[in-house]
């Protein structure tokens, strides 16, 4: 069991240190908006707090916690650069944005409905799903 649970929390790991540098590029490209840029910087604030919390849950098991993001995440960051050369930059930013953060819910979801996870490890993965759906409610506000 201690083995799951090390496994699936760095996966969701790599998915959210994703998040955190989706949350930074949509900060970096919202210039003419502090209070957006504000926003985005809080989240990514509170998303890296959940990175802390699943590499310590990592380190209390005995594993060795990830560190860097997804391959996945990384070509996504990269089409999404490419995209907003033909689109607003802040528009593609938060459309990517969205897309990830319905791609971590997901994730999270099927790893709850697969497993059999300790107290600690459930509680984790719920408040980043939790914060997964905020971050979906929030970039479908800014997309509608």
């Amino acid at each position: 069991m201690t083995d799951l649970n090390i496994k699936t929390l760095n996966s969701v790991t790599r998915t959210l240190i994703d998040s955190c540098q989706g949350y930074q590029t949509c900060a970096d490209v919202s210039d003419d908006s502090y209070s957006l840029q504000a926003e985005f910087n809080r989240r990514q604030a509170e998303r890296q707090q959940l990175v802390n919390e699943f590499q310590g849950q990592v380190r209390q098991l005995g594993g060795v916690p990830a560190e860097e993001g997804s391959m996945v995440g990384t070509v996504h960051r990269g089409f999404t650069r490419f995209s907003s050369m033909f689109r607003d930059d802040e528009a593609a930013a938060i459309s990517a944005l969205d897309d990830g953060e319905e791609f971590l819910a997901e994730k999270i979801e099927d790893k709850l409905e697969d497993g059999m996870f300790d107290s600690t490890t459930e509680s984790l993965l719920r408040k980043a799903h939790q914060s997964a759906k905020s971050g979906e409610r929030f970039a479908d506000m800014l997309d509608g």
